[in-house]
C-alpha cells in the first residue's frame, strides 16, 4: 500500500463511483488492511471524517457521499463476489457496517464487470452480490459492451441529471435481511411509549434492510417537508431518534439507551399529494403511491435510499401496516410501488403471492432500476500517521 513517490502518504488503488443517487470509494478488499479498528481508521481518514465539510477528504459533506463499497471475488458457491457495505458520518467519529446501501449496490455490478472479477457476457451479465452486511444475495442484471458495463442509455432516475444504462436490481432473497422475519416483532403494527408519554404507531419491516415506519402526521408535519427543514427541526429529530432506537431494540438489537443506532433507519410516510421537490420540480399526487423521507444517522436523505424502497415496498403489501394505509382507497397499485421522496418519484417492482395486499406476503419480485457510472479511478493518498 506504500508508494515511494509520498514518503508520509499511503497510496491505495479505489475508484470513486455513482450508484443510484449516492457515491461511494469502492475498494479491492486485498488492498486494505484487515477488518477492524486500523481498516476503520483508515476508511474514516479517506473521507475526512470527523469534519462538517470532509475538508481533508474524498467525502462531500452529506451522508450519501460518504459512502465505502470494499469487494472481493467470492469463494461461495451462490456467489460472483462479496460485498460489503460502509456509512461514513461527517461530523462524528463513527463508520457503521450494520445495514446495506440499495444504491451503492447497484454500482458493485458495474465494479465486478470492470474489474474482471467476472467473466463479461453480451448484452447482459448477471452478477450474484453476496451482501456480507446483510448476509443475503443480490442479483445485478448489468448490460455490458466491449467487456466492459455500458453507462450510456435511456434510463432516467429521480435526483441524477440526465440517463444511462439501465441496471436492475433483484432483492427478493432479502426478506429478513438482518432478523430472520418480514415483520420482526410478529406484529404488523406496534405502539412505542415515549419518555414524555406519547405514544406512537408503527410498523416495523425488514427487507433489503430494517426499517420503522411512522405517518408523518402521528409526528405533527405533512409528509412533503425537504430533507433540510427535517434535519434541523431539533425536537422533530430528537423524536425520531428515540423511536429509532425503541424500534431497534423491539427488533431485537440493543437496549434503546445504550447509543444512537445506524438500523433500523426510519421512513416518515404519507399518502399522495402534490409537493415541491429539492431541484424546485413540482410532483404530482397523480405520478406517486405515497410520499416518503428517511432519517438514519441523525440527517434526512437526501433522496431515498435503494434499501428504504425495497421495505416500503414490501411493506406497502402487508394489509394494515402504516405502509399500506398510505395508499388510495381502492387504488390498484399493480406490480410497483411509486415513491414520492425529496428528489422526485422512483418505481420499485413488488409482486406477492398473497396478493396486493396480504397479512402475510410472500414475494415473487423486489427490486427496482439503477444506473451507475465510475467517475474516477486511480490512488487515494492517506497520510501514513492515520491510525495515531
Amino acid at each position: 500500500m506504500s508508494d515511494a513517490t509520498y514518503p508520509d502518504q499511503i497510496a491505495i488503488p479505489c475508484a470513486w463511483i455513482r450508484g443510484g443517487t449516492s457515491k461511494a470509494l469502492f475498494f479491492h478488499e486485498k488492498d486494505l488492511p484487515p477488518a477492524g479498528a486500523v481498516r476503520d481508521h483508515l476508511l474514516k481518514r479517506a473521507m475526512g471524517t470527523p469534519d462538517v465539510l470532509q475538508i481533508d477528504g474524498l467525502g462531500g459533506s452529506r451522508l450519501v457521499t460518504s459512502k465505502i463499497a470494499i469487494i472481493r471475488r467470492s469463494t461461495r458457491s451462490d456467489a460472483d463476489v462479496d460485498y460489503t457495505f460502509a456509512q461514513v458520518d461527517i461530523d462524528k467519529d463513527v463508520i457503521g457496517y450494520e445495514g446495506n446501501c440499495g444504491n451503492i449496490s447497484s454500482a458493485v455490478g458495474p465494479f465486478a464487470v470492470d474489474e474482471g472479477l467476472i467473466d463479461a457476457a453480451e448484452p447482459i451479465t448477471t452478477v450474484r452480490i453476496f451482501n456480507t452486511n446483510t448476509s443475503k444475495i443480490l442479483i445485478a442484471r448489468v448490460p455490458v459492451a466491449d467487456g466492459k458495463a455500458r453507462v450510456s442509455g435511456t434510463t432516467a432516475i429521480a435526483g441524477v441529471p440526465g440517463t444511462g444504462a439501465e441496471i436492475l436490481m433483484d432483492y427478493t432473497d432479502t426478506v429478513g435481511s438482518k432478523t430472520g422475519k418480514l415483520l420482526p416483532s410478529g406484529n404488523v403494527s406496534d405502539t412505542l411509549v415515549l419518555e414524555d408519554g406519547r405514544t406512537i404507531e408503527v410498523s416495523l419491516c425488514d427487507a433489503g434492510n430494517p426499517c420503522v415506519f411512522i405517518a408523518a402526521g402521528t409526528l405533527g408535519i405533512s409528509g412533503s417537508e425537504l430533507p433540510d427543514a427535517v434535519s434541523a427541526d431539533q425536537q422533530l429529530m430528537k423524536t425520531i431518534s428515540e423511536i429509532q432506537a425503541k424500534a431497534g431494540q423491539l427488533a431485537g438489537f440493543w437496549d434503546w439507551k445504550a447509543a444512537l443506532p445506524g438500523l433500523p433507519p426510519v421512513i416518515i410516510v404519507a399518502p399522495p399529494d402534490d409537493f415541491v421537490d429539492a431541484a424546485g420540480d413540482c410532483q404530482t399526487a397523480a405520478s406517486m403511491d405515497l410520499r416518503a423521507r428517511l432519517v438514519f444517522l441523525g440527517k434526512c436523505h437526501d433522496s431515498m435510499a435503494g434499501t428504504g424502497s425495497i421495505c416500503s415496498a414490501a411493506a406497502s403489501r402487508v394489509r394494515g401496516s402504516v405502509v399500506n394505509r398510505m395508499l388510495p382507497e381502492g387504488q390498484d397499485t399493480g406490480s410497483t410501488l411509486r415513491i414520492g421522496h425529496p428528489l422526485g418519484v422512483m418505481e420499485v417492482k413488488v409482486e406477492s403471492s398473497g396478493g396486493p395486499d396480504s397479512p402475510s406476503p410472500e414475494f415473487t419480485a423486489l427490486g427496482f432500476t439503477r444506473t451507475a457510472r465510475r467517475l474516477m479511478e486511480g490512488k487515494i493518498l492517506v497520510p501514513a500517521d492515520y491510525n495515531t
